[in-house]
């Protein structure tokens, strides 16, 4: 446990997290150390042995004990992903390699990290296409926007509404869905990705099949099978099909993790298993998911860790 000292911090990913000290960052590591050899206006995940660092502006990269490998030169760049990180020199981007040596020579307008093989980037007219690690171009430029694939199929945009695509560029899902702030588009959870159109929301799989026509008034991400539903202002969860596996009688409600969803009643939060049983009863402020075990939750303003039987870990003050 790393006690609450820190201004904010992200999720751990392969060991590290970054922390903030006044208003610089540096990587934390999962015992709770600091690499404070610098600070930093900003601090990427670890991948790769490789932790992207912004240094006044340029950005460069130090490895998982702190040290500087690529001193700071880039105007910008992203995360190490499949041994390759994005960066941006002259406006141009293109592709590094562990070491900082180039993979793919700055040619591009725009790119994203690579995943499955290959990698979002634009030309000079700001259409998007794929490459793979050689450099070739394997899906044409055509779409307003590119991500990167997850599994065999990547999210694509044209005229504000967004599809899916597969490694080849064949259209799996012709965009149509919307945009909603504060909400992912065409990330998968659980093998299914929200999609909001015409003012509701169902849901995609990974094939491009519409697996739940949008029917519903606000939807929540898929976890362990099942996904938050709103009908009639009451919070419940649905199976994969779309079936009701958990009846709407929800003030509020969060997503399926560790077997246990965090649900308020009242205007108290507890959490129920996938049967919509209370297994800890709403008792609380505020509660999030749990994750490895544990969840955080908090009670007349005070942080409280509770493991899933409801037993208190830990707790501020």
């Amino acid at each position: 446990m790393i006690e609450p000292q820190y201004l904010d911090a992200g999720e751990f990913r392969n060991g590290f997290t970054q922390a903030r000290i006044n208003d610089r960052w540096a990587p934390l590591d999962a015992l709770g150390r600091l690499l404070l050899k610098r600070s930093y206006r900003s601090v990427g995940i670890c991948s790769n042995d490789r932790i992207c660092v912004q240094l006044v502006q340029l950005y460069g990269f130090i490895d998982r004990r702190g040290n500087e490998v690529v001193p700071p030169k880039f105007d910008s760049a992203g995360d190490f992903n499949e041994n390759m990180a994005p960066v941006a020199i002259e406006q141009f981007w293109g592709f590094i390699q562990p070491d900082g040596e180039w993979a793919i020579r700055p040619g591009y307008s725009q790119a994203r990290a690579f995943s499955g093989g290959l990698a979002p980037v634009a030309d000079e007219t700001g259409n998007w296409g794929y490459i793979d690690t050689s450099g070739k171009l394997t899906v044409a430029p055509r779409w307003d926007n590119a991500l990167p694939f997850q599994k065999n199929t990547a999210v694509v945009l044209e005229n504000e509404r967004w599809g899916l695509i597969d490694k080849t560029g064949k259209v799996l899902l012709q965009p149509q869905f919307s945009f909603v702030e504060g909400h992912s588009y065409g990330e998968f959870f659980d093998g299914m990705a929200l999609a909001f159109r015409d003012g509701k929301y169902g849901f995609v799989d990974e094939t491009g099949t519409i697996a739940v026509e949008p029917i519903f008034d606000l939807a929540g991400d898929y976890g362990e099978g099942l996904a938050l539903v709103e009908i009639n202002g009451a919070y419940g969860f649905i199976d994969k099909v779309g079936k009701l596996a958990i009846t709407p009688k929800f003030e509020d409600a969060g997503v399926f993790s560790d077997g246990l969803a965090q649900t308020c009643n009242n205007g108290r939060w507890g959490y129920i298993d996938t049967s919509g049983q209370w297994t800890i009863q709403p008792t609380y402020d505020r509660a999030t998911p749990f994750k490895n075990g544990l969840a955080l939750v908090i009670q007349d303003d005070r942080w409280i860790y509770i493991d899933k039987s409801g037993r208190v870990i830990w707790q501020e003050g």
